[in-house]
């Protein structure tokens, strides 16, 4: 059983910490009972018109509720009001993974390092675990990993390209990394969202949040949860998230013992 927490670091640069991938058994009751007393805050993003405003869609002075959203998907004859945003891709298109170049910068030595995030999902598993061993998260079963990697919606990576001058040589290293597991049609969910603990307090962990909520926009997914600790809820509520929008409460399995 997996959960994620996200853990602040001085930069305010968001982490997900996830505790489930010790050697302790599931059937430990300590351990469902530390779970229980760290469980995280369930949010949902909320998107207004100032986002809007930098999407190619111009929109919204209407959207349904949360839960009239989800309901709208199950009930035949229902009466709520959808916003249906306008698209230029077919139905069954999806939109290509994209690149973008967050940052370019020249070191002294004539180095020059691009910062690139990419949603196509071009994540080496030994990498991740580096990555992962920097941020402090325990190390996971590999074959776990990949799985949870194929079995999300998307994958997004920030990496760092650097060029060496006079040369036509460059490496790739990678820095950051985030993902969502979704239905496919109304509602998504972050999990993992990570950043190199040198490239923090640079704006990255933030870019890198927004871009992944652009990308699930723009597969029209708009109802978009997280689960965040306490100490980075005001970094997700900057974004646009909310905590308990409408009463709605996060909820958590335990086996009792």
């Amino acid at each position: 059983m997996l959960r994620s927490s996200l853990v602040a670091s001085s930069s305010s640069i968001c982490q997900v910490h996830i505790p489930a991938c010790h050697s302790k058994s599931p059937n430990n009751s300590s351990y469902f009972r530390q779970m229980r007393d760290e469980a995280p805050t369930r949010m949902i993003w909320r998107e207004d018109c100032s986002f809007s405003r930098k999407r190619r869609i111009e929109l919204c002075p209407l959207r349904a509720g949360f839960w009239d959203s989800i309901r709208s998907g199950f009930l035949k004859n229902n009466n709520t009001q959808v916003v249906e945003t306008p698209t230029t891709l077919l139905e069954d298109e999806e939109p290509l993974p994209q690149e973008i170049v967050l940052l370019e910068r020249t070191q002294s030595d004539g180095i020059v390092e691009q910062i690139v995030f990419s949603s196509a999902g071009d994540v080496d598993l030994y990498d991740l675990q580096t990555l992962c061993d920097k941020v402090g998260w325990p190390r996971r079963p590999l074959s776990k990993v990949a799985a949870s990697l194929k079995n999300s919606y998307l994958v997004a990576t920030l990496h760092s390209i650097t060029r060496l001058p006079d040369a036509g040589t460059e490496r790739k290293q990678l820095i950051g990394m985030a993902r969502a597991t979704s239905d496919h049609a109304f509602n998504a969910t972050i999990w993992d969202v990570l950043v190199d603990p040198s490239y923090q307090g640079q704006g990255l962990g933030k870019a890198l949040v927004e871009q992944l909520i652009r990308a699930l926009l723009q597969r029209d997914i708009g109802n978009i949860t997280l689960f965040a600790d306490s100490k980075v809820v005001d970094f997700y509520k900057n974004l646009g998230f909310e905590a308990d929008p409408e009463g709605i409460k996060g909820m958590f399995w335990f086996p009792r013992f």
